[in-house]
């Protein structure tokens, strides 16, 4: 499985944190211009970014975005039936008809929550550190976002659901972790719309979010991701946890970022993740002792 590394030419849009007038409710408005690869952002955040990648919780551990370039060309998608459906007496309203409209950037903050922090983890669900995970949000009734991959959850089924009945958000992370701009419109839709269906099949609602790999975001992973009915989600702090800088290294990060809004990147998968548990046992109590809220949004 890869180790999530954030292209070069991306480190300035995913430092922008100036995200106005978000409202986490039925409807968002972003301003700016949009965001794709090889464009300078337009207010740097103090923070780096980077996302993450997903492979057979049981398989070898790949490093590097181009093993996820080599194992998407290798396993070429299926045609997905998870598709638009439309409106019928016996198919009540939801993401797919009640589209968000389509951003020209992703959110990196929900200023909304108030004196709240986001927490995020992505490219699981990981049978090793997903329940791990799980069980210090439950021990401090806090709720978090996992951005998952559809091929580790279609490995992971019942954790999957399991995620989802503790009340944690599911949010979709594309099946195999590729840079999405350097994919076909058709294949970003594939991508997207497996995940969804996976996600759906297994925890009884479409995810209502949705994280781009690497922070890569363009066009068409906009318009797609509107189309399902999903918003587009970011991230002001980036832990760097997946590089396993050391336990205190990652709990130094959140505390140093947390503000109203605030949105940390950390990992469930993708690779030796016990640091990343180690220091959410820290961090989570020290957030909240410092008056912070950890919350989700609601949509």
């Amino acid at each position: 499985m890869k180790k999530d590394k954030m292209i070069p030419r991306r480190h300035a849009v995913l430092r922008i944190t100036g995200c106005l007038g978000a409202a986490v409710t039925a409807r968002m408005m972003i301003t700016g211009p949009a965001q794709t690869p090889g464009q300078a952002a337009v207010t740097p955040s103090p923070s780096p970014s980077s996302s993450s990648a997903a492979a057979p919780a049981a398989g070898p551990v790949a490093a590097g975005p181009q093993a996820g370039a080599q194992r998407a060309a290798a396993a070429p998608l299926n045609p997905s039936a998870y598709r638009l459906r439309p409106m019928t007496s016996d198919n009540p309203p939801g993401p797919h008809r009640d589209a968000p409209p389509v951003r020209e950037e992703p959110f990196f903050k929900l200023p909304d929550l108030g004196n709240s922090v986001v927490l995020t983890f992505d490219d699981g669900p990981d049978p090793r550190y997903t329940p791990q995970v799980l069980s210090v949000l439950r021990e401090h009734d806090v709720r978090a976002m996992f951005f998952v991959c559809g091929e580790m959850a279609s490995y992971n089924k019942a954790l999957l659901a399991e995620v989802a009945d503790a009340g944690h958000i599911v949010g979709n992370h594309t099946w195999t972790h590729p840079e999405l701009p350097k994919l076909s419109r058709a294949k970003i839709r594939d991508e997207m719309e497996r995940t969804s269906e996976v996600i759906e099949k297994n925890t009884g609602a479409a995810p209502l979010w949705f994280r781009a790999p690497y922070g890569s975001w363009n066009k068409h992973t906009f318009e797609l991701g509107s189309e399902l009915g999903m918003e587009p989600l970011a991230w002001t702090v980036d832990t760097m946890d997946w590089t396993i800088p050391g336990t205190d290294s990652i709990v130094k990060a959140v505390m140093d970022g947390a503000g109203p809004g605030v949105v940390v990147l950390s990992h469930d998968a993708g690779g030796n993740r016990s640091q990343s548990v180690a220091a959410l046992r820290l961090y989570l109590p020290r957030l909240l002792a410092a008056g912070y809220r950890v919350a989700i949004p609601h949509r």
